[in-house]
């Protein structure tokens, strides 16, 4: 990757990060019954690392930077993730977008399994607009049937997670 188009792309991807976070807290929902929903809120901290990867010359047009994600979640999500990324933009004009797919795999609260997160992010003239949401029919293992999406939060050079989801309960405990 040029050494410019590699950091072009890590402005835009700082730029929408930066400028997002703010958390959302929902109310907790539990119920314990086999077939029905328990929707929850998780939280906690967690780490990422950013590699980028050679773009493909052959494309034209605008450069599109490809980046691979390598995460440590913890907390109510003690996990890790790896993922892949792509960006465009000019951060000069506070104008960018990415979008990402993560493998997250770990416990959520006591539920062990597996599940994908889709990443969705504009940014215009420095407004950030992102949606990561759980891929839907994408959980295992006791993290079957998971929905909801997840806000990050970036404040003081840390990142955190809060993380609303729903959840079927498929267990046989009454």
């Amino acid at each position: 990757m040029h050494p410019s188009t590699k950091k072009m792309t890590l402005a835009i991807v700082t730029t929408i990060c930066l400028t997002l976070g703010h958390a959302t807290h929902a109310q907790t929902q539990t119920t314990i019954q086999k077939g029905v929903t328990m929707s929850s809120n998780a939280t906690g901290p967690f780490e990422v690392k950013i590699d980028p990867q050679p773009a493909d010359e052959k494309a034209g047009g605008a450069p599109i930077s490809r980046m691979l994600l390598d995460k440590k979640f913890h907390g109510d999500l003690e996990a890790t993730s790896r993922g892949t990324m792509l960006a465009a933009g000019n951060p000069a004009k506070g104008n960018g977008g990415y979008v990402a797919l993560e493998n997250v795999t770990g416990t959520l609260k006591g539920h062990t399994g597996t599940f994908v997160l889709q990443h969705t992010a504009t940014m215009i003239h420095g407004v950030p607009d992102l949606s990561i949401i759980v891929v839907p029919d994408s959980g295992t293992g006791q993290l079957t049937g998971i929905s909801g999406k997840m806000n990050i939060i970036i404040a003081d050079g840390k990142h955190s997670y809060n993380f609303e989801y729903t959840l079927a309960n498929t267990s046989d405990k009454p």
